[in-house]
């Protein structure tokens, strides 16, 4: 039967970047996939991280900047990046306009997964 979710949860993070997060670990009990609505604004960053997940993001609105061990690529609005596990990646939002997009996440996003850097 079909599962109806009436709302995101807000998922609390350092500065001023939201994350809402529809199907996931903590919304919906989901360890299999995630998904979660990001808005990002202008010169926000995190530190790199190797997961342990496959990461789909799809860029609705900006640029979001992405590091990894080859380079760099900036996804614009209307694009999208896949990053397999154990890829190094570092996100950002260096543009005046930020970004607003979804990431999904397999297995799902969690925080011990990650393997953010020190």
């Amino acid at each position: 039967m079909p599962r109806m979710v009436a709302a995101p949860t807000a998922i609390p993070v350092p500065g001023n970047k939201q994350i809402h997060e529809y199907v996931g670990r903590v919304n919906t009990d989901s360890g299999d996939i995630s998904v979660a609505h990001m808005k990002s604004p202008a010169g926000w960053t995190e530190p790199g991280q190797r997961p342990e997940f496959r990461e789909i993001t799809v860029v609705f609105r900006g640029t979001l900047h992405v590091e990894h061990e080859g380079g760099s690529l900036d996804v614009a609005g209307g694009q999208a990046i896949i990053t397999e596990p154990g890829e190094w990646v570092r996100y950002s939002t260096p543009a005046p306009d930020g970004a607003e997009y979804v990431a999904i996440c397999l297995p799902a996003f969690e925080i011990n997964s990650v393997h953010r850097d020190a």
